[in-house]
């Protein structure tokens, strides 16, 4: 299932000298959105604390389709579409709110980490169990046909 994870606007220190929201901005309001579909998963940071779990990056691949400028209202939609026992990857769908105009799609490979060993771990059982239900009830096939 696609989830609205972020809503934010572009302001005028986000545009670089070309007069577009640079790409460290859409870097930064991506991983926002990873934020809000790990706590919508579960993977909150105080559980990840209390377990002494966390998540990382290890892969994103960020394709730019239209720019965006000071002033633009954007959001984005995010899409589980793969589950290993020690991974997720999802993609996200930046738009533009006035037109629905995909201006970014960034996706993201991240492992579940056990934060005193440094090392992945496997999702607890249950949560694994969780994200493969997700993912089967929306299948990945409908997130590539949104971001084309």
């Amino acid at each position: 299932m696609e989830r609205l994870t972020y809503r934010g606007t572009v302001y005028p220190w986000h545009c670089d000298h070309m007069g577009h929201m640079n790409v460290m901005w859409y870097t930064g309001k991506f991983d926002e959105a990873t934020w809000q579909l790990f706590g919508s998963l579960g993977l909150t940071p105080a559980w990840l604390r209390a377990a002494g779990r966390g998540m990382a990056a290890v892969e994103q691949l960020t394709e730019y389709k239209r720019e965006l400028q000071a002033g633009d209202l954007v959001s984005v939609h995010t899409q589980l579409i793969e589950v290993k026992s020690k991974v997720l990857r999802f993609r996200h769908a930046m738009r533009r709110d006035d037109d629905g105009e995909l201006a970014a799609v960034s996706t993201l490979t991240a492992v579940f980490l056990d934060t005193a060993l440094r090392k992945a771990s496997a999702f607890p059982a249950d949560m694994e169990a969780r994200f493969r239900a997700l993912l089967a009830a929306s299948p990945p096939e409908a997130a590539l046909k949104a971001a084309a």
